[in-house]
This record gives structure tokens, sequence and C-alpha cells, in this order.
């Protein structure tokens, strides 16, 4: 049985990717050996536990937006039913009912450009400019330093000539 609970069967299972031939095969499992039952319980509690702790909570006032937005929809259904959700009548009239119109939800998020005071810009850009001279550069003094040993390379042949006479 620890084979089997082992296998990762459950987790596949719990994740919603089992076979249809993996679930009957898991429900059979758990109805003969508790075992298999106990393991399954604990996996979806610590499933459970784990989705809990990695929740992103919705921004504030988010529960009111969606409720108002709830409320626009039913009243758009049924115009002649006043819905009210909302149990305290302070609540109500705090925040302002979307229009119609917009059938969307607006989230408040922050922006996830990197935002740079201006004189950064100017370093980057002189960083940039200095790189392309600083390029230019080795590529001159890589040439020349070609040709020299070009130069040399002639010379000693020219020398070992000359001593061969």
């Amino acid at each position: 049985m620890k084979e089997y609970i082992d296998s990762g069967i459950l987790e596949v299972f719990v994740m919603g990717a089992a076979t249809d031939e993996e679930a009957r095969e898991l429900m059979y499992m758990k109805a003969k050996y508790p075992e298999v039952n106990e393991a399954l319980k604990q996996l979806e509690t610590d499933m459970e536990k784990i989705a809990g702790e990695m929740a992103i909570s919705p921004p504030p006032h988010m529960w009111e937006k969606i409720e108002d937005e709830i409320d626009g929809l039913i009243r758009l259904e049924n115009p002649a039913q006043p819905v009210k959700f909302r149990t305290s009548g302070d609540d109500q009239n705090k925040h302002k009912k979307a229009p119609p119109e917009d059938q969307f939800i607006s989230i408040e998020s922050e922006s996830n450009h990197m935002r740079l005071h201006k004189s950064w810009r100017w370093i980057f850009a002189a960083v940039f400019v200095l790189g392309k001279i600083f390029l230019g550069f080795a590529i001159y003094f890589y040439l020349e330093n070609r040709q020299t040993r070009q130069q040399l390379q002639e010379l000693k042949t020219e020398i070992r000539e000359l001593k061969k006479r």
C-alpha cells in the first residue's frame, strides 16, 4: 500500500490531472484501504494550506466593487426587483455605482516599469557613448598590433635570409 501512496497517483488526482481509469482505481483503493483514504485526506489538507499561504490579498474595497457590479448586472436582468447584498446601510452611499456601460471591474495595481531619475538617463547615455569609443580604440589597437606583428615577422624572415647569404 505504501508503494501505491508513494507512486504519485494521489497528487495527480488532487491536482485534477488523473485519467478516468486512474480516478476509478483511486476510488476503489480509497474504499478498500483506509490508509489510502487517510493519505488522500492529508494531501488535500496540505494542498489547502499551501494554497492559503500563497494566496494574494485583493486590493482594499475590491469586494464592494464586485458587489456593485453584480448588483448592476442583476438590475439589468430584472429592473423591477431591487437587489441589496450588503447588511449595513452606511456602506451603500460610500461607493459610487459603476455605469452600466462598464463591463470590467477596475483593479488597482502598481506599475511594473522601472522609473529612472533624469540624471541617470544622461549617465546611461554617457556610458553607452564611452563604450562605443572604447570599442573603437580596441579595434584600432588590435589592427595596429596585428600589422606590427606582421611587419615583425617579415623583418625576421629578412634577417634569416641575410644570415644565410
